[in-house]
């Protein structure tokens, strides 16, 4: 760099087994280092006051570059921290090449900075390196957004980033995700292996046997016309790992759907798969739960999350998660269940409700707590939001001085009088009412008691609530399609008691299914499966798939059912979601190294691409417009 005509190298080899590294010393005797291996001796994170003193060698970026001056002092960055340097502009006059992200050598004596000087917030704080030489490893050019302004990433276009990922991942926070993904699986490994569970890998090209959303398909070169899926779970292997005698299996599986991206889900993930043999729901809940609450606890204790700890899991059957909640996923952070005073209002002589109720309609609402004080106006922008989301409208209670609101004067007094009692209303409330049917009213007010919850600030995020979901439907009606589809997937069992149901009244059956749901989102689901091929078949039959397209898509696993097949059942857990709750975000692509952005597109490998015409020849393909 300075001066090299006249300088001097220098080979050096640190050990038996350590790589050549050379270092050249300019006239002024500083060392630079040039070319090949740099050794490190110290991270930036980790120097302290007790190595004041002693010179270091480091590696890392120029997070932040401040010219005092003609003093240059740079914060050096590397996965462990920063560390403040400081460049005598009479030593380095050619320090104007280190830039933002500019990727250095660097060697120095540590110092303690000036009391005045030291900073509190940085653990490195109470020092900085007096820099003695330094190489350019890798310059950098103007960035595409700033990395060293954490608020102000937050308004760059998130595709942008996506494109520069490897700048977007620089960033301490996302390295802090990337680890505390890395240390979840490293534990959750840990919990299964001492448990006596066995990791089995299971093929990423296999059979299409579609199972809800799309499949993402492969050509077939050797057979134009054939073609390999990939798997939007491992489902069909892992149960034919119970029949070959596994028994306990886990996998960090990566599954595929070709479905449109959304916050909280993207077309490739990973889910944490597992099955056991010879067991009951009880016993898959349990090892479940314990791994989670493990695995989460030890989190909290090993990055400093700012959580409260996990204990025991609450249980809900479906039917009580959609009346006190309006959805199979509740956040139960907080109270405020929905209330329904439909027999209530009965005799009701107000026509709006009148109707709903003779039309076999439903009144139910939600509790505001101290919502009285509401403009008008505040008011109408809740009543706005329940529109949005396909309500024709919003009837209000207010309890204030006096009883207010948009339905008061229509009902009568013992009316209101029941409706109080139903909802728990107490002086100072509004009530919130939407009249329709079952699915209508739960769709918004499920959204409207998660808006005033977090208008109430009762949604805390240092607070994860886990709990079960049960007793699922088997199966629901689709209406545009004119048959039953699984609930969650046709390989699920009946309850025993109700399988005599399965010709006769598929609505009125109970699945042994289960769904872990933390803080309003569905981190995981499960089931008892199907372990017998004649009920296996009467399931498919159900479905409206007839015994041919049963053994064209499935014969192999009916097959492997009718040679001793255990009772067996497991779980996937939602493994990137999870992630999300530790790590405070609602985007799950912040806590993947590489995500998707919207409709599957990636920015950064300009994905998917066309393909050149040999290839469509190769695969016997041809474009069809």
């Amino acid at each position: 760099m300075h001066f090299l005509s006249q300088a001097v190298l220098t080979d050096y080899r640190l050990g038996t087994n350590e790589p050549l590294f050379r270092v050249c010393r300019a006239p002024h005797g500083y060392p630079l280092y040039l070319m090949g291996f740099v050794q490190r001796t110290k991270t930036s994170g980790e120097i302290r006051l007790e190595h004041a003193g002693q010179e270091v060698s480091l590696n890392g970026w120029a997070h932040r570059v401040r010219d005092l001056g003609g003093v240059l002092f740079v914060d050096l960055r590397d996965r462990t921290g920063f560390v403040q340097l400081v460049l005598d502009p009479n030593r380095f006059p050619n320090r104007n090449e280190i830039r933002s992200e500019t990727c250095l050598a660097v060697t120095g004596e540590v110092r303690e900075r000036a009391e005045s000087t030291k900073n509190p917030k940085m653990p490195t704080g109470d020092i900085e390196i007096i820099v003695t030489g330094y190489t350019v490893l890798g310059p950098a050019k103007p960035l595409p957004f700033p990395l060293s302004d954490e608020d102000q990433m937050a308004t760059v276009n998130e595709e942008l980033r996506v494109k520069h990922r490897y700048l977007d991942l620089r960033r301490p926070s996302m390295f802090r995700r990337l680890s505390i993904r890395a240390a979840v699986i490293r534990n959750m490994r840990r919990y299964f292996d001492d448990i006596g569970f066995l990791e089995v890998e299971t093929p990423i090209i296999t059979k299409s046997t579609p199972e809800g959303a799309r499949d993402y398909l492969v050509a077939y070169r050797l057979d134009p016309g054939h073609w390999y899926a990939l798997p939007q779970s491992p489902q069909q292997y892992k149960q034919m790992l119970m029949v070959a005698g596994v028994e306990r299996y886990y996998q960090f599986a990566k599954c595929f759907r070709d479905e449109a991206s959304r916050a909280d889900r993207q077309p490739e993930f990973t889910q944490v798969d597992l099955e056991m043999s010879f067991i009951t729901q009880e016993d898959i809940l349990g090892v479940a739960e314990g791994c989670t609450r493990t695995v989460v606890n030890q989190m909290i204790d090993e990055y400093g999350l700012d959580k409260e700890k996990v204990g025991t899991f609450e249980r809900l059957t479906y039917d009580e998660a959609m009346h006190l909640y309006g959805c199979d996923k509740p956040d139960i952070r907080f109270a405020l269940p929905l209330f329904d005073v439909t027999a209530d209002l009965a005799e009701t002589e107000f026509s709006i409700f009148k109707a709903t109720i003779e039309s076999g309609g439903f009144i139910r609402g939600a509790r505001y707590p101290g919502g009285a004080n509401l403009s008008r106006k505040e008011i109408g922008i809740l009543e706005d939001f329940c529109k949005d989301l396909g309500a024709k409208g919003m009837a209000t209670l207010i309890f204030g001085d006096e009883v207010k609101g948009s339905v008061a004067k229509f009902l009568k007094p013992e009316e209101i009088e029941a409706i109080k009692a139903r909802s728990g209303a107490e002086q100072g409330d509004l009530l919130c009412f939407i009249a329709g049917d079952y699915t209508q009213t739960n769709n918004v007010l499920y959204r409207l008691r998660l808006e005033i919850g977090d208008r109430l600030k009762l949604r805390d995020p240092r607070i994860l609530k886990f709990c079960w979901v049960l007793d699922f439907p088997l199966v629901e009606w689709d209406a545009q399609d004119g048959h039953w589809s699984a609930m969650h997937h046709p390989f699920t069992s009946p309850k025993e008691e109700d399988l005599v149901y399965l010709e006769t009244d598929p609505g009125r059956i109970r699945a042994d299914a289960y769904d872990m749901v933390c803080n309003g989102y569905e981190c995981g689901g499960g089931s008892i499966r199907i372990n017998r091929p004649d009920v296996q078949q009467r399931m498919f039959a159900l479905l409206g798939i007839d015994d041919e397209t049963q053994q064209e898509r499935f014969g192999h696993l009916l097959e492997a059912f009718s040679y001793g097949s255990p009772p067996h059942g497991g779980i996937a857990w939602g493994y990137d979601r999870l992630i999300m709750l530790l790590t405070d975000t609602d985007n799950i692509r912040e806590v993947m190294a590489f995500p998707k952005v919207g409709n599957g597109y990636d920015p950064l490998m300009d994905a998917p691409s066309t393909i050149d015409p040999q290839q469509w020849a190769e695969l016997g393909l041809r474009l069809s417009k």
